[in-house]
């Protein structure tokens, strides 16, 4: 039996799981791509080629960037022995294992040392938050960008902040210079059917998209709304707590942070001095 391919406002609906908001009046396949976002944590043997790699990156490089700086940089990771040593920091995640390539994305401010150096010009700029704020954010948005170019050729991908547990160990595996940290990796590859992973729904726009000024008080009834709705997505995957308690959780102490409670000292150890 032929299935009906999901329409737009199917595919709008499906993310919050609600009859609202209502069919959209603008509609392409960019759109279409953004809204069948899922993660995926298991693949199939089959390569992510250098070409597609190539283009992959080619996307993420036409993300924004802040002032043109690219402080950013991306190791590719397809070596078994090596995406089973980066596996282990996490806690042993099986998907680092099936994926073809993990793509660990960086602030890399080592280029424009580098740069700076060569110069014997002056870099005390690079020394503020500020500044590595812009690497985090470069970071981020060329890996989205790299994410939804991945999705668009019908590959899989989900990030992996869990990078950020160990730092440390992340830098000596991959050689990071001083002032290139590991802000979090990505696998892209071949989604396996078998496992059937679903969109999940998010919080209703009431709740995060406010109108001239910021109202708390406002959301207290969309995030309710929101905890039913997850509830049955919670139970199709056979995952137990509400949502309210899975981020509480989440935040609740030094030791739910997973080791990213050291995340200034770290950074400090690789270099950034955070003024």
């Amino acid at each position: 039996m032929t299935q009906t391919a999901p329409t737009p406002t199917h595919l709008v609906q499906q993310r919050y799981r609600a009859p609202e908001p209502s069919g959209p009046t603008q509609w392409n396949p960019v759109l279409d791509v953004l809204h069948r976002h899922r993660s995926v944590r298991r693949y199939l043997t089959d390569p992510v080629t250098d070409d597609t790699l190539r283009l992959l990156i080619s996307a993420a490089q036409s993300a924004p960037t802040s002032s043109n700086l690219q402080v950013w940089s991306v190791i590719a990771v397809r070596d078994p022995e090596r995406r089973a040593r980066l596996a282990a920091l996490p806690g042993n995640q099986v998907h680092i294992l099936q994926a073809p390539v993990l793509l660990v994305w960086t602030a890399d401010f080592a280029r424009l040392r580098q740069l700076a150096a060569d110069r014997e010009a002056p870099l005390d700029g690079a020394d503020y938050l500020e500044s590595s704020y812009v690497g985090f954010i470069d970071a981020a948005l060329a890996a989205q960008n790299a994410v939804v170019a991945a999705e668009s050729l019908g590959l899989g991908t989900v990030y992996l902040g869990a990078l950020r547990n160990n730092p440390e160990d992340v830098a000596a595996e991959l050689n990071l210079p001083p002032q290139v940290f590991a802000v979090f990796g990505l696998l892209v590859g071949h989604p396996d059917p078998s496992e059937d992973a679903r969109v999940k729904p998010r919080l209703p726009q009431g709740a995060v998209l406010h109108h001239e000024t910021y109202d708390l008080a406002a959301q207290r009834d969309h995030v309710a709304d929101y905890e039913s709705r997850i509830a049955e997505f919670y139970a199709e995957q056979e995952l137990s707590h509400s949502w309210t308690e899975r981020v509480l959780a989440r935040l609740a102490s030094e030791e739910s942070l997973n080791g990213r409670h050291r995340l200034r000292e770290s950074l400090a150890n690789h270099g950034f001095r955070l003024k």
